[in-house]
């Protein structure tokens, strides 16, 4: 897998891998969906309007840097050059292109799906019923794009399909707000609607920030797990979404016959790997 960083951060998918593992003991083992013409897009959490007593505070305790800038605190993993920070949408867009996992990037025998990207300037939500939509980039997001993947059935296992997704933020207060909407959002909606025969159900989240949990490798992480019901077809699903700066980025996999939820964490935290190394490798201090 193609990471654009020269190896620099070749730990992070074994860090990222054991900390999901330790969000699917608290969990119990129950998870959370996949995507429709995107999940509306993929869960993109960042319109969502969160509404609900969720345990966790509001940004998961990360640190928050400046309103007005990219770059972390020195609590953070992460340091950005500000001077590569986007500050327009001309500039996020070319950031999630960059950033956004294909096909390839998934394994030699992924391919694109049959709507390969969400629909430009556009965000998933999560409307008042539950239901999955999409709507125009709102206030304090500049880009999102998200793409679709998937493998093949072979050898008597079923097709799994894939979803990465970034959204660039104006602040990282931005990027915080969505992180903390994530998590709330199972509260809210345990079941899900995606389109009307796909649903996701049983749905539970956990979030760790940075220094919690072995988390060395993101300022914020939330994972939610449940199963993704496509009519009386039932099958795990697993969705990652971390934060580094102002830039935050989801990962979905709806599994499939013949997959554990071993292999279907190490998809997840091999695709979140990569994308994070992709932002520091775009945006991080140069040395």
């Amino acid at each position: 897998m193609d990471d654009n960083t020269g190896g620099r951060r070749v730990a992070w998918p074994w860090r990222v891998a054991a900390s999901v593992a330790g969000m699917a003991v608290l969990l119990g083992g129950c998870g959370s969906g996949d995507n429709d013409d995107d999940k509306a897009d993929e869960p993109n959490p960042s319109a969502s309007s969160a509404s609900s007593g969720s345990p966790a505070p509001a940004s998961s305790g990360s640190p928050s840097a400046s309103a007005t800038g990219g770059d972390s605190t020195s609590l953070s993993p992460f340091r950005a050059d500000p001077a590569r920070v986007p500050r327009t949408k001309q500039q996020a867009e070319a950031l999630a292109a960059a950033v956004a996992l294909g096909p390839e990037a998934w394994g030699a025998d992924f391919r694109a799906q049959r709507q390969a990207t969400s629909t430009p300037r556009t965000v998933a939500v999560l409307d008042e019923e539950c239901r999955w939509e999409r709507r125009p980039l709102p206030k304090g997001v500049l880009a999102s794009l998200s793409r679709y993947s998937e493998l093949p059935g072979t050898g008597g296992k079923g097709e799994i399909k894939v979803t990465a997704a970034v959204t660039v933020h104006t602040t990282v207060l931005d990027a915080d707000d969505q992180m903390s909407t994530t998590l709330e959002e199972p509260l809210r909606c345990r079941e899900q609607q995606v389109r009307t025969d796909e649903r996701i159900s049983e749905l539970m989240s956990t979030g760790i920030a940075y220094g919690q949990a072995s988390n060395d490798y993101a300022d914020d992480h939330v994972v939610e797990m449940g199963y993704y019901l496509t009519g009386t077809a039932k099958q795990r699903y697993f969705w990652f979404v971390t934060r580094l700066g102002t830039v935050t980025l989801a990962v979905s996999v709806k599994g499939a016959k013949g997959y554990t939820d071993s292999e279907l964490n190490q998809y997840g935290s091999q695709a979140s790997s990569t994308m994070l190394s992709r932002v520091e490798f775009e945006l991080g201090e140069k040395n």
